[in-house]
């Protein structure tokens, strides 16, 4: 390996690090600081939230996961959904079909339960 793919992973370890760092040290003083009032350790745990999330967003596996992201919501823009008459009718479907399923469960298991009954006595 070269030194550039080198010293880029070991900043990409050491980013990882910090934003562990961060994170424990936001738990470690949301425990200590338990007299403060919630709302300024809930704004406290954001903010740290935030800086951890940019910390890790500028590694190279945060940058394919933003990729990954931003793609999804592309292809989730291309999907065609249904609208309202079309899933209460598939609804329909689903539960007409989960009814018919019961049924026949329901009589195998009557006519196994009267077999083995009739069976061992």
């Amino acid at each position: 390996m070269n030194s550039k793919v080198e010293g880029k992973i070991n900043l990409d370890v050491a980013k990882w690090i910090i934003a562990l760092s961060v994170m424990l040290g936001g738990i470690y003083a949301n425990s200590y600081y338990s007299s403060i009032e919630p709302f300024y350790r809930v704004l406290a745990g954001a903010v740290l939230f935030l800086l951890c999330v940019l910390i890790v967003l500028s590694t190279e596996k945060g940058g394919y996961a933003w990729n990954l992201a931003k793609e999804a919501r592309i292809e989730l823009r291309k999907v065609v959904w249904p609208n309202s008459q079309e899933t209460g009718q598939t609804t329909l479907m689903v539960v007409g079909v989960v009814i018919f399923v019961g049924l026949i469960l329901w009589v195998l298991d009557s006519l196994l339960s009267w077999g083995v009954s009739g069976t061992i006595g």
